[in-house]
């Protein structure tokens, strides 16, 4: 399963029924968060997420919006009994922001917590596994911020049933083929992988924008992306707010999207000064129809 939960869609202040930015991604056994605002630990109780399988946090920037729960949740985490170790992938300065947090508590946390910092010049994997990978790259924020791109990677190659067979290869060899070894036969005949074999399905894609300001070279981090997040702080009314904030409207983030020939987008981090959310879908979808609100309980498949 490769999926994104949202626990929080808002921007800056929280609101009775808003919460700072926060997003489980599932990736089969495996949790990911991406931001930890306000109130994050709460909303994974709420809609009822296995803290236990969370092993990689990843925070964008030093705005508040964004971390102020981390620690929060950290301790929970440890207050639970968690062994295993935690790492969290953020800007230099968290770093030292948890380290005191925690010595100032007296805290003494029960399981290893690593710390990898993300510097623009250091864009690039971070993190990858046998069936995932994790890049950040810099956006275009009023303080250093990253975006992250999360592909869930197929490394496993097709077997072709016919060519095996016509090449005498035995159905307990078919792991190795589908792990890109080849076969030798006992006279003498080396049976070349692409042979019998396909190569994996493309992975899937998910591509989550932090604060940016719109800007069209962006694009590039997204092209095909299977689903895309992009925040909306404003309704394209206030665009130049937006600009001066370094943050986007509804038909930027669109536009971002249909340059980046995205298959489908979900926009977040709406301004306090908006009730209803009605309007952000409405402009999106004039410009790329496949847009969502990113609601808060909401799974996206991806």
């Amino acid at each position: 399963m490769f999926a994104v939960t949202i626990l929080g869609n808002n921007s800056a202040i929280p609101t009775l029924e808003r919460h700072p930015t926060a997003q489980i991604v599932t990736c089969n056994e495996q949790l990911l968060l991406i931001d930890c605002g306000e109130g994050t630990q709460l909303q994974i109780a709420r809609y009822k997420i296995k803290r236990s399988r969370l092993r990689y946090i990843f925070i964008s920037h030093m705005h508040g919006d964004h971390y102020f729960g981390l620690i929060g949740l950290i301790n929970t985490l440890s207050l639970l009994g968690q062994k295993e170790p935690l790492t969290v992938f953020g800007p230099p300065e968290l770093e030292t922001i948890l380290h005191l947090q925690l010595e100032c508590s007296g805290t003494t946390l029960q399981f290893e917590l690593i710390f990898v910092p993300l510097r623009e010049e250091n864009q690039g994997v971070i993190l990858e596994d046998k069936e995932l990978r994790v890049s950040f790259f810099p956006v275009h924020h009023r303080i250093p911020c990253f975006g992250f791109i999360i592909e869930m990677q197929k490394r496993k190659r097709k077997i072709i049933p016919d060519q095996a067979r016509a090449y005498e290869i035995p159905a307990a060899y078919f792991s190795h083929l589908q792990e890109g070894a080849d076969y030798q036969r006992k006279d003498g005949l080396l049976v070349k992988n692409d042979w019998v074999t396909l190569p994996p399905p493309p992975g899937k894609r998910y591509v989550y924008f932090a604060d940016t300001q719109y800007s069209e070279d962006l694009a590039v981090y997204a092209q095909n992306a299977d689903l895309m997040y992009h925040e909306t702080t404003y309704l394209q009314q206030l665009e130049e707010r937006a600009t001066e904030r370094f943050h986007s409207t509804t038909t930027q983030a669109a536009t971002l999207a249909l340059k980046a020939n995205a298959k489908r987008l979900i926009i977040g981090h709406f301004s306090s000064k908006y009730t209803e959310l009605s309007g952000f879908e409405e402009e999106c979808r004039q410009v790329f129809p496949n847009t969502d609100l990113a609601l808060e309980g909401t799974t996206y498949l991806i």
